[in-house]
């Protein structure tokens, strides 16, 4: 499949820094070693790394319609029933951030699972180095099967021992799209975060709809979350999916935050930004709290 429905946003913010070795960074082979990608720009050496004290965290085996996704949980030792929040990650792949973020969550008394949904192409999306390479694979990728396998999931974490009646989710850039459409599919979900995620997208059979044109199908309250300076969305297209999910009577809330990029949140790359990054963190577990997700 060709490249089309790319989003720009998906990988604005990747400041290619050579020889990797700038000061502030990882070299390259400490980056891959860490567990991130290469396609994803250059690694900040002083990234956020979440300790699993207190916490059972490893590889998930999720059956799925046509055999079994990998993915990666956390969840707190001594808690029964913990709420479930699913991870939806960037398209870079299951790599170490996307892990931390999952382990931050079970530190907040969450039982939450990022499901590798791109498994089938049988590629290892944390070792393309190459934006053009990971493109074709994450664009192929149908709305329908998607949704499906975040189905599967939380089916998955319910045998494991989470409460599906808290159920939340969280998403990173194209994860931040993710949120939208689950978010519109799912009558199970309590509540949804989305970090930068695109409210519209290129013309594309396998995504039927938008965030945009899915609003009046929303069945859980989401808060969106993005970069006034983010060269990928626009503020016009945020306020227009405002708008429309205000029309349509939904319950949504957004911040902007002012002079942030695009992946503001993602602290191993150059475009984290501490201030907004932690903002965004606090506002995520208050809409939580008060959509029944958290305690």
């Amino acid at each position: 499949m060709s490249a089309e429905p790319l989003q720009t946003s998906d990988f604005i913010g990747l400041t290619k820094v050579a020889p990797f070795s700038r000061r502030g960074f990882m070299t390259a082979s400490a980056a891959v070693t860490a567990g991130y990608t290469l396609a994803a720009g250059p690694v900040r050496a002083d990234v956020i790394k979440t300790d699993t004290e207190g916490l059972t965290a490893g590889d998930a085996k999720i059956k799925v319609a046509d055999g079994e996704m990998p993915g990666y949980f956390a969840r707190p030792n001594g808690v029964d029933n913990p709420p479930v929040v699913l991870v939806a990650m960037e398209i870079f792949g299951l790599h170490e951030y996307i892990k931390d973020v999952t382990r931050r969550l079970a530190k907040l008394g969450a039982f939450a699972v990022a499901p590798d949904y791109y498994f089938r192409n049988g590629s290892d999306l944390t070792k393309i180095s190459d934006i053009p390479q990971l493109l074709p694979i994450v664009n192929s990728k149908p709305d329908a099967e998607l949704l499906s396998d975040l189905d599967s999931t939380v089916a998955w974490a319910e045998s494991q021992g989470g409460d599906t009646g808290r159920l939340g989710i969280i998403g990173f850039c194209r994860g931040g799209r993710t949120v939208w459409e689950y978010a519109a599919h799912s009558s199970s979900l309590k509540a949804g975060v989305a970090f930068y995620g695109p409210p519209v997208d290129r013309p594309n059979p396998l995504w039927p709809k938008s965030p945009t044109q899915l609003a009046p199908d929303m069945k859980a309250p989401v808060l969106g979350l993005y970069g006034e300076a983010d060269t990928g969305i626009s503020v016009a297209t945020v306020e227009a999916l405002k708008a429309a999910l205000m029309t349509a009577g939904k319950t949504a809330e957004f911040t902007i935050s002012p002079g942030a990029p695009h992946g503001f949140h993602a602290d191993y790359r150059a475009s984290y930004r501490k201030e907004a990054a932690e903002d965004a963190w606090a506002r995520m577990q208050a809409w939580f709290r008060k959509y029944g997700v958290f305690g």
